[in-house]
């Protein structure tokens, strides 16, 4: 018996400006194939590992044609959608079974549901095969996705701390589907719903009961189960909530199991709305915070700008009025900035500069506009940007920013990167020689992901709405291809999710 297992994932935010290319998928370069992706991703806390785990524990012969996951960002370039899909539909013949690391919210220059056409093409190329796949919660589904697979699973943690886990729940019903001792069966339906991802954190009310309720069905029965809060920042059709379940040869159950599911999130709608709060009240804020008792930083969430939903990472904002409001003893992560940061290598160390900081990609999808910051400081510290995650979310995952520059402003350490990478492990800072425990203010730009390992050291919270494209304020973006009504962008009273919407 021999298995394909491969990755092809990214979160397409369509609202961003940053372009996806090949070389996106691959840090730079490539994305790693055949022995060099298992090599790659062996032993990671990543979906595809889970996969090739479980098949190694079964004694089943394996290929991995490619490993490719980038940084969500915009639509993702044809050239390399091709690319990467050719690499995995090439390598099935003599194969007896698929595994997929997709994302579910894959969109391209010319397709809507990347991970659909991709696994439509699986299907008609090679009749018949087991294909299962592993699912960011994030996903936007579509039918194609589910009717060309048998079985999908998804994650049940935002922070994504269960990627592995996914990984294996999939491969292990698609093994015993294999090996004809389970009949894979799946039914799936959507809500008109599109949850605000800060309203998404699985450590927070709905989502984690949602979830507790997914892990609940599977205890009782039921092969594999995944609500996916959906990718709200892609402007497409399918956008949103969705359910699909898998029963062992029970279409009634998971029919059954979907619609409880569904009802249960469409009751709680209006606890997945979030509420801003304006930028200057949100950082004044921190001084009080810095005061109270505990231990710990005060983390300053620059969560319109996380690059794990598509953002710039280069707007100012909210670091400009960190500086306005004099906030002192702060870390700063980060400003993507490739040009400031060749500017100040090539002053050198300890050098006093002054640079222009960010601002410097326009965001086509808003009306407000982030502008540079022009900061003066000393180069404290360059890098060539390059840690392993220690945390709990991609345990051992090689990160990237690039050649990084530490900036010294007296009151704030500016970390100015030359790639995207979140800061969602603690190697962010300490690989730059900062302690964050140590520090009395965090600015992070991020959105929940920080929490896997940030929230634990956190003195208190708060969330600072900046600019950027992954803005929870819906009114600053145009939906023009989401499909209509849809709830929180239109004033839905409907009593269940049912009424005037389709069966799946």
């Amino acid at each position: 018996m021999k298995l394909l297992i491969a990755m092809m994932s990214h979160e397409t935010n369509t609202f961003s400006p940053v372009p996806t290319l090949l070389e996106r998928f691959g840090s730079g370069a490539n994305p790693p194939e055949n022995a060099d992706a298992y090599r790659a991703i062996k032993g990671l806390g990543l979906t595809m590992a889970g996969m090739i785990s479980v098949a190694e524990e079964n004694g089943i012969d394996i290929i991995t044609p490619i490993a490719a996951g980038a940084p969500p960002s915009g639509p993702v370039s044809d050239e390399a959608y091709d690319y990467i899909s050719d690499c995995i539909c090439h390598a099935v013949a003599d194969c007896d079974g698929i595994l997929l690391e997709l994302h579910g919210a894959m969109v391209t220059e010319t397709r809507e549901d990347g991970e659909g056409t991709l696994l439509k093409r699986l299907r008609e190329e090679n009749p018949g095969i087991p294909i299962g796949v592993g699912l960011d919660m994030h996903a936007n589904l579509y039918p194609e996705i589910v009717d060309n697979s048998t079985v999908i699973a998804g994650f049940r943690t935002y922070p994504h701390i269960d990627m592995f886990e996914t990984g294996v729940r999939a491969g292990r019903v698609l093994i015993e589907a294999m090996n004809n001792r389970v009949n894979p069966t799946m039914a799936w339906g959507n809500c008109p719903m599109l949850p605000h991802v800060m309203r998404q954190g699985t450590d927070d009310h709905p989502n984690k009961m949602l979830q507790e309720k997914v892990a609940e069905y599977e205890k009782n029965g039921a092969l594999c189960v995944a609500l996916f809060t959906g990718f709200p920042h892609a402007d497409i059709l399918n956008a949103g909530l969705s359910v699909v379940v898998t029963t062992d040869n029970n279409q009634e159950e998971a029919i059954r199991i979907r619609d409880e599911l569904l009802e249960l999130a469409w009751q709680e709608r209006e606890n997945f709305v979030y509420e801003i709060t304006p930028l200057s009240d949100s950082v004044g804020s921190a001084f009080d915070a810095a005061d109270e008792p505990g231990e710990g930083p005060v983390i300053l969430l620059d969560h319109y700008d996380n690059t794990a939903s598509g953002g710039t990472m280069d707007t100012t904002e909210v670091l400009r009025e960190i500086l306005a409001q004099g906030l002192e003893d702060v870390a700063a992560y980060g400003i993507y900035d490739p040009a400031a940061v060749a500017q100040m290598i090539e002053a050198g160390i300890d050098s006093e500069v002054t640079v222009s900081l960010g601002g410097k990609m326009h965001l086509d999808a808003l009306e407000v506009q982030s502008s540079p910051l022009t900061v003066t400081g000393r180069v404290k510290l360059i890098s060539d940007g390059r840690y392993t995650i220690t945390g709990p979310m991609g345990t051992g995952s090689k990160m990237n920013m690039g050649h990084t520059v530490l900036l010294d402003t007296g009151n704030v350490l500016i970390a100015v990167i030359s790639r995207h990478i979140e800061p969602y492990d603690l190697g962010c800072f300490s690989s730059l020689g900062i302690d964050p425990m140590a520090k009395k203010y965090l600015m992070l730009k991020s959105r929940i992901h920080y929490r896997a390992t940030f929230m634990p050291i956190a003195k208190k919270i708060i969330e600072c709405a900046g600019v950027g494209v992954c803005t929870s304020d819906y009114d600053q973006l145009t939906f023009r291809n989401v499909r209509r009504p849809i709830f929180p962008l239109d004033n839905i009273n409907s009593s269940s999710f049912k009424d005037g919407f389709p069966d799946h």
